[in-house]
């Protein structure tokens, strides 16, 4: 199984860089030139650059801190995870590095510090959803969060690097002014909730629970109709103590309304209960499992 998740394919190669030249955009053009200390080994490299200003003319640049601070995390990584699990990520490394390096300098910012730190927060959070796609990240507090969450699976990717980030963050409150923070904190959260909508896109469902005497033609509507599966299961309501026919159905969102159409057809005073599932994995949804 490893092997077929570590083989680095064309057609990931080209997700990994994709998204990593995004990321890169993100750091270079909207993250930096604004002081906005949005976590992470890229953060950190705009600290690092503020703070050696004094010392060196402009700084020490992006692309070298990058690299320095990267060297740590990529050995805790390969301790936690082995050295085939960091393949594509030590190739978002390079390329990121590459072109932090190789970006021109330029003015593209405008004044609305609020404006940059959601679209700056937006395109970094964006470009770490694709490279994590392709199971790769772009290393610092990325390859952290996803070598922990081996551990913590059940606390999201997006939420694991968003703590990470938010460390960062208070670092960063001590070299740049109290209003950048504020606003990076904002870009984390976006970065955060964007990376999980990037993951999270089309596993999520609703899951139906129906209650009926018309349980056979309500199943059979469903079936031939919403073209969704249903499952019928026995059930028995313990405080009347009758036997009830209990139907489970996962749909997606835009199903419901069909779905509550059918059901009060066939009987209006039906028990029907909604919930929404995280992910929904095998036929007629993600058929492709991560």
């Amino acid at each position: 199984m490893s092997k077929r998740i570590t083989r680095l394919r064309v057609r990931d190669a080209l997700i990994i860089f994709f998204g990593t030249t995004i990321m890169s955009l993100a750091v270079k053009y909207v993250l930096d030139p604004a002081g906005l200390v949005t976590g992470g080994v890229s953060g950190l490299a705009i600290v690092l650059k503020a703070v050696t200003g004094h010392i060196i003319p402009g700084g020490i640049p992006l692309w070298v801190s990058n690299v320095l601070l990267n060297v740590p995390i990529f050995l805790f990584a390969i301790y936690a995870e082995g050295f085939r699990s960091i393949i594509r990520t030590g190739l978002s490394f390079v390329i990121m590095s590459f072109e932090l390096w190789i970006l021109p300098e330029m003015d593209l910012l405008p004044d609305n510090l609020f404006l940059v730190s959601i679209y700056g927060g937006i395109a970094f959070g964006a470009g770490t959803g694709i490279i994590l796609l392709a199971h790769a990240t772009s290393g610092g507090t990325d390859l952290l969060g996803k070598a922990i969450h081996k551990y913590f699976r059940f606390i999201s990717m997006g939420r694991l690097i968003q703590i990470l980030d938010g460390a960062v963050v208070v670092i960063g409150a001590i070299v740049f002014p109290i209003e950048h923070t504020l606003f990076a904190i904002i870009s984390v959260y976006v970065m955060g909730r964007v990376t999980d909508m990037i993951l999270d896109r089309g596993k999520k469902a609703k899951i139906a629970l129906i209650i009926s005497g018309e349980h056979e033609e309500i199943s059979k509507e469903i079936l031939t109709e919403l073209n969704r599966g249903v499952t019928q299961i026995d059930g028995r309501g313990m405080f009347s103590g009758e036997e009830r026919k209990v139907l489970i159905c996962v749909c997606r969102n835009r199903d419901l309304p069909e779905l509550k159409d059918i059901v009060k057809f066939y009987d209006k005073k039906a028990f029907f209960v909604v919930g929404t599932i995280s992910e929904a994995m095998g036929e007629g949804f993600v058929e492709k499992w991560s």
